[in-house]
């Protein structure tokens, strides 16, 4: 079958055969959780409990505020040990929950869910919210913000993101393998909210045997299977879009703008567990994987396990980490140290030693425009970043800035060096700083 694809793009090495082989295991419970109030986009959580209170597992520990925000819920059974700012992965002391399991692992009394047919879809989109769902390819967006378009604005096509164009992780392709009744329940659910849409199911075909699956079981049903070019980033939002669909997202604008949805495999399958089975979210799969780490795996992890704890499922190290990854290399966030919890956005934990890392120096730019030819949204990368640096953000917003999806392209494929990624990320926090103050 012909694959889409997108212009642009790159194609560094997958490195996936680590752990595309290895199936979903259930991480063990560490003594102890860590669970960040701030695990999403939009207003974090706040705490809703206090030192001392017995928890149980899905229970609300954060309340949300603001329609662009989510609850947060208990990991496990056990008493909450402090409220207070502890590292999180974002670099920062954030606000977060201490809970001291009791080994129970016990749910809370939740009641019995509406059947999927007497429910509007208005109610579902608020089961989808109240359970804590929000975007598990690493971004972290609200669900129910995406499943509730303005009326002027009708979606008739829904795509479900399993591209995992990330090198290393593999989290998204084992789910896809083991856990199809979770996902196409979770289709099921979509399609209640968007009854005329057509759905698609977008997968790297770096996956064929994912691909394979799929397309048996949607074989009698109107969903489609559609395998894509292996070309990163074909799994980012605009991209996966464009490649599927042939239609742009306009500058400055949202996929409901052009009729789209666009869910991860992940969340997909959190929200049928929300809606058909009334739980919150509480765990994902994530992949921890590397040249630093003894046993590459897929585990099944609760929302607040320290990285540590990760590292000893899987052996534990085989050389001091170098880089220290949360993601995959191009878009991941780097940590300081393995002291950081998990969050609802922990797609994979990647552990690279020294070797693996191409330290360079800097040189001047050469013009070759090998950043121009492999941004996937069409910009002037070594421009942007250029006045980035001289502080010239008139300039820089005007060469689009605000339209970098902050991919790594550029800098990747630049043969000087330049972190060009760095400074334009640099550029449009300063331009939306300067907006946000008038």
């Amino acid at each position: 079958m012909r694959q889409l694809t997108f212009a642009g793009g790159i194609h560094p090495p997958d490195n996936k055969e680590w752990s595309a082989d290895k199936p979903i295991e259930a991480c063990p419970l560490p003594a102890e959780f860590v669970v960040p109030l701030s695990q999403h986009i939009g207003a974090p959580a706040t705490p809703c409990v206090a030192a001392g209170d017995s928890v149980a597992r899905g229970q609300i520990i954060g309340e949300a505020h603001g329609f662009v925000s989510v609850p947060v819920h208990a990991p496990t059974s056990g008493e909450v040990v402090v409220v207070e700012p502890r590292p999180h992965p974002s670099g920062a002391l954030l606000p977060a929950v201490v809970i001291r399991a009791d080994g129970e692992d016990r749910w809370g009394d939740f009641p019995k869910p509406e059947p999927l047919s007497g429910l509007e879809p208005e109610d579902i989109v608020e089961q989808i919210r109240l359970a804590g769902v929000v975007g598990m390819g690493g971004a972290t967006f609200p669900a129910h913000v995406k499943l509730s378009p303005p009326a002027e604005k009708p979606i008739d096509t829904v795509i479900l993101n399993g591209v995992e164009c990330e090198p290393y992780l593999t989290a998204d392709h084992r789910l896809m393998l083991e856990e199809a009744d979770r996902l196409l329940d979770g289709v099921g659910v979509l399609q209640k909210i968007f009854p005329d849409a057509r759905v698609v199911i977008g997968i790297e075909a770096n996956k064929p045997d994912a691909i394979a699956h799929l397309q048996q079981r949607c074989a009698d049903s109107s969903v489609e299977v559609v395998p894509l070019e292996v070309k990163y980033p074909q799994g980012a939002e605009k991209q996966l879009i464009k490649a599927v669909t042939g239609r742009e997202v306009p500058s400055g604008g949202l996929p409901m703008d052009i009729g789209v949805v666009v869910q991860n495999v992940g969340t997909v399958a959190a929200i049928a567990d929300a809606v058909l089975r009334n739980l919150p979210l509480t765990e994902r799969v994530c992949t921890v994987t590397g040249s630093a780490i003894t046993e590459a795996k897929n585990l099944r992890i609760r929302i607040g396990i320290p990285l540590s704890h990760l590292v000893d499922v899987c052996g534990g190290l085989t050389a001091e980490p170098g880089k220290i990854i949360l993601g995959g290399p191009m878009m991941g966030a780097a940590q300081v140290g393995l002291d950081v919890p998990t969050t609802r956005g922990t797609s994979g934990l990647l552990l690279l030693t020294e070797t693996d890392l191409a330290l360079r120096e800097t040189e001047p730019c050469i013009r070759c425009a090998r950043c121009v030819q492999a941004c996937p949204a069409n910009l002037l990368p070594t421009t942007i970043a250029a006045y980035g640096r001289l502080d010239r953000l008139d300039e820089a917003e005007q060469y689009r800035a605000l339209d970098c999806i902050e991919c790594g392209c550029c800098s990747y494929s630049c043969p000087a060096a330049i972190p060009l990624v760095q400074t334009i990320r640099y550029a449009k926090a300063a331009i939306l700083a300067r907006k946000r103050s008038g």
